[in-house]
């Protein structure tokens, strides 16, 4: 039978979830009532965090906060790196009801500022080492009252640890209901300029329910590392709530996912289950230290934030004996809506919908393209944010009714399988993170050599999109590339910077002076 955009050969899965509910009770209390108390949940460098000791943790967490003067409803933001104090943070904040934001570790002052003042966040927990790029706005933020540091040196401010002695080792969970909002990711946008995605109690769950069982297939006796970070919707999903669903282990890293560090956690934790990013594989294929086929424990590997080049794919399968599901989710879903499967793997393919989500691709005047036809990819699933907070012409853009706008166009075939065909904007995903190219414009038009510039994807050796530069030089102006790329990186964040500069006379534009940038992606 031919496969239509109304037809997935998918049954929506329906989750039960009550009205009254708090999320970090239920990730928590299904494995203490499972007898899995003394279980390892989460590993880090520094130790082992049981669950037994996590429940204890996040209760003290969360009565802490409350003894701070923090509300049901209020914001903290947690910038932190990946330890055991990251989980427990968050899930302290949401059995309180206060409401996490989890932000990227990655990103500039200029960002944090951003950030804090339009979420009004009160209290801000931060790891020592991300401390000096907070310490310029801590007087220059009227709404934050509290900050509090997660590491040995404080430099004056609340220790995390002091912060756990002054809270109680039993919390009653607030009042919440599945509805409620429970945490937020900031997701970049066209402009460069953050939105807070504000997600609900029921979400966590549903991913869990909705793609890692059925799709990842993770069990109680997992071991899982992922080497996407926490802050990220994908990681988040990967690192915490995903074994925390099915009561597995999870082996945290703070440091930068080099391949030197993902070998050895490998090597060292034998994880059955590995996320990374296509940018990440290709590094650990081309490194001399991969480790000889036999000597890893993976099970099933995972990727997602950028499309996975099918020739990444079948080398590492080569390599290692294991299929990578390749997917597709995002900041507003939460997690992975469209993915390969075990056993039905095809590399260059984004694979089917994940049961519980439906699929739809349209025109430009929103009409449902046939198969073999490129238009915008639009999901329908019980994930989906509330919304962007302060941003109400942007949610009604993306968030349609039951309907929410990817911003992705892709190809779908008569099986129902699904491909990737780039953007629906001139975002670009680098290393799995959205980059805005008029960020990075802006970013070089202010050295002061530059006279204007485009950026534009160009995919690198391995297929993977970096961003590019076009630049024209102001009249008798000299400066070299490795000049640029420092100043952009000294400016953004500094995986944003271009990795290739080209040197032109001019600009391709439009009668009305608007850069073609189509012109230069050839």
């Amino acid at each position: 039978m031919a496969h239509t955009q109304a037809d997935h050969s998918v049954s929506p899965p329906r989750v039960p979830i009550p009205r009254d509910y708090n999320a970090a009770v239920d990730l928590i209390e299904r494995n203490l009532a499972a007898g899995r108390g003394d279980k390892p949940a989460f590993i880090d460098d520094a130790g082992t965090l049981t669950y037994a000791e996590l429940a204890q943790r996040v209760d003290r967490c969360g009565s802490a906060l409350r003894g701070l003067g923090l509300a049901q409803e209020d914001r903290v933001m947690l910038a932190m790196l990946d330890t055991c104090d990251w989980p427990v943070a968050f899930l302290g904040a949401i059995k309180a009801g206060i409401v996490p934001i989890a932000a990227n570790t990655l990103l500039t002052t200029r960002d944090y500022a951003f950030m804090l003042a339009d979420s009004r966040a009160k209290a801000l927990i931060v790891s020592e080492a991300l401390l000096p790029a907070f310490a310029p706005l801590l007087d220059t933020l009227p709404f934050l009252r509290h900050v509090i540091v997660a590491g040995k040196d404080t430099q004056g401010h609340l220790g995390f640890a002091a912060l756990l002695a002054q809270g109680r080792p039993a919390l009653e969970a607030a009042p919440t209901t599945a509805d409620d909002a429970c945490f937020w990711l900031y997701s970049s946008g066209s402009t460069g300029t953050p939105k807070g995605t504000v997600h609900v109690h029921s979400s966590l769950i549903l991913t869990a329910e909705l793609y890692a069982r059925p799709i990842l297939g993770i069990r109680e006796d997992d071991v899982v590392y992922s080497a996407a970070k926490l802050f990220f919707a994908y990681g988040l999903g990967n690192g915490l709530t995903f074994p925390m669903a099915v009561g597995a282990t999870a082996v945290l890293m703070a440091e930068r996912p080099t391949p030197a560090a993902v070998f050895k956690r490998l090597l060292e934790r034998r994880p059955s289950i590995f996320y990374g990013v296509p940018t990440l594989y290709a590094a650990l294929l081309a490194s001399p230290e991969f480790p000889a086929r036999g000597r890893l424990a993976l099970r099933v590997c995972a990727s997602a934030g950028e499309a996975l080049p099918a020739d990444l794919g079948r080398r590492w399968t080569e390599r290692t004996g294991t299929e990578i599901l390749d997917g597709i989710g995002s900041t507003e879903m939460l997690h992975i809506f469209l993915s390969n499967s075990p056993g039905q793997v095809r590399y260059g393919s984004t694979g089917r919908a994940v049961p519980g989500y439906r699929l739809k691709v349209l025109d430009e005047q929103g009409v449902p393209v046939k198969p073999g036809e490129v238009g915008d990819l639009y999901i329908a699933g019980p994930t989906a944010a509330n919304g962007y907070w302060n941003q109400r012409e942007k949610s009604r853009l993306t968030f349609q009714g039951e309907w929410t706008k990817s911003g992705d166009k892709y190809v779908f075939d008569e099986q129902g399988v699904y491909t990737y065909a780039g953007r629906s904007d001139d975002m670009l995903k680098v290393s799995g993170i959205y980059v805005s190219p008029f960020e990075v414009e802006g970013a070089l038009q202010t050295h002061p050599a530059v006279l204007e510039c485009a950026v534009v994807g160009h995919p690198d050796a391995d297929e993977l999109v970096k961003p590019k530069a076009f630049v024209v030089l102001k009249p008798g102006a000299a400066v070299g590339e490795d000049e640029l790329k420092a100043h952009v990186k000294s400016v953004l964040a500094p995986y944003k910077y271009p990795r290739w500069l080209e040197f032109v006379t001019e600009l391709p534009k439009t009668a009305t002076g608007k850069i073609q940038r189509f012109k230069l992606r050839g």
